[in-house]
């Protein structure tokens, strides 16, 4: 059995899925952050599958690899930046619950 785009289209819905679940049903910010994380992943997946199998006459195709890697550097920056202001936010707050940070007034 060979794997063909279908599969890795069917892996990254199933990511993007999961994402979304996480992020509409927790109400944890760093649950929610997950869930972004596994949306990204599921475009990086989408970005790669679709440069492997698209439409390029058997030529190398690089351009969905150089975006699938500005994906992941951009969820590895968004995650250390959002982690730090969810870790400022616990120290001002001493609680990441999503409901209760939505006022930042004290």
């Amino acid at each position: 059995m060979t794997v063909g785009l279908q599969h890795y289209l069917i892996l990254s819905a199933a990511l993007a899925a999961l994402g979304m679940i996480a992020m509409v049903s927790r109400r944890n910010a760093i649950t929610i952050l997950m869930g972004i994380e596994l949306l990204l992943n599921a475009a990086a997946i989408n970005f790669v599958a679709f440069s492997r199998y698209g439409p390029s006459g058997g030529a190398p195709q690089f351009g969905g690899q150089v975006f699938g890697i500005f994906v992941i550097v951009l969820a590895a920056a968004e995650a250390a930046i959002a982690l730090a202001i969810i870790i400022a936010i616990y120290h001002h707050r001493s609680s990441i619950n999503a409901d209760e940070l939505q006022s930042m007034q004290r």
